[in-house]
């Protein structure tokens, strides 16, 4: 009679383990160039139906007759005048000009916040002090600044700076700090057992921990920075200054709707360009930690 063999652990074993394989291997359906393409269309197809959502209810309210064409004009000639006036000098000219205010404050912003970050965390006394008023300047509306700019420096360009470092300071720092903060306590003890303490643990530890929140900070103050600035550059007219603020404050006097919104749908575009390069380098953080795949 013959004897039933049973199947040996390791085989077992084996076969178990190429099963696991084979469920998580992930069959290549499509080319690196369609999954591009893809996430290209999934990320583009919602902005591209806000855009047309807009133009239609813009369009809809020009045909209405609510306000009158040289008041409220209709997108196509907005359009028209944005190709147009995009095609001249005087037009770059304007955005050069504004983006090297806007870089300039934020520049300064970052290097002031991320000072006044590090050591309102790092000293207790200071935080006590100081701490609450960080919060209070980050909700203070910027406007109420200019007077204060222009009285100090008059009608130039460090009142219009002023206002921006003192509208994005407050942001970046209190990124700093929530980061701080939020570093956990055995990774600290971690850099002390590996002789880390002062400023090297808050180089290779605390620091790059609160990388995330860092980034999430700058751009709240980016955007602080980029309201600040448009706002001052409406109110401060630097002479021989062609900034946008200035040109759309002229397009106002002389009644020109379409350039106004021409120079409204510009600073649009530059504040969806900059968000998107904050959201790439957020995006890579959080792969560089595991916190998200790619997509």
């Amino acid at each position: 009679m013959p004897t039933e063999t049973k199947p040996k652990a390791e085989d077992t074993s084996r076969d178990l383990v190429s099963g696991l394989d084979e469920l998580e291997r992930t069959p290549v359906t499509e080319t690196r160039w369609g999954r591009f393409a893809s996430r290209l269309w999934a990320g583009t197809w919602p902005k591209v139906l806000a855009l047309v959502l807009v133009i239609g209810a813009w369009q809809l309210l020009f045909l209405s007759g609510w306000k009158a064409p040289w008041v409220l004009p209709a997108p196509l000639t907005v359009w028209e005048d944005l190709v147009a006036y995009a095609a001249t000098p005087d037009y770059l000219q304007a955005i050069l000009i504004t983006l090297q205010r806007a870089l300039t404050g934020f520049a300064l912003s970052v290097v002031v916040g991320s000072v006044l970050g590090i050591a309102v965390a790092r000293f207790k006394p200071l935080r006590a002090a100081i701490g609450s008023l960080i919060t209070g300047l980050q909700t203070m509306p910027s406007i109420m600044w200019f007077p204060l700019a222009i009285l100090l420096f008059k009608i130039s360009e460090s009142a219009i700076l002023f206002v921006v470092v003192l509208g994005a300071v407050p942001s970046i720092a209190n990124g700093i700090i929530s980061g701080i903060d939020y570093v956990p306590p055995a990774w600290k003890r971690v850099g002390a057992v590996l002789g880390m303490k002062g400023f090297a643990l808050y180089r290779h530890v605390i620091l790059p921990a609160t990388l995330p929140s860092f980034v999430s900070g700058l751009k709240q103050g980016w955007a602080f920075a980029w309201r600040s600035l448009m706002a001052g550059e409406l109110l401060v007219i630097v002479a021989g200054q062609g900034s946008i603020g200035a040109l759309m404050q002229g397009a106002r006097e002389f009644n020109d709707s379409a350039r106004v919104l021409t120079w409204i749908v510009t600073v649009l575009v530059i504040g969806i360009l900059v968000d998107t390069a904050f959201k790439a380098a957020d995006d890579r953080i959080r792969r560089s930690w595991g916190l998200a795949g790619d997509r």
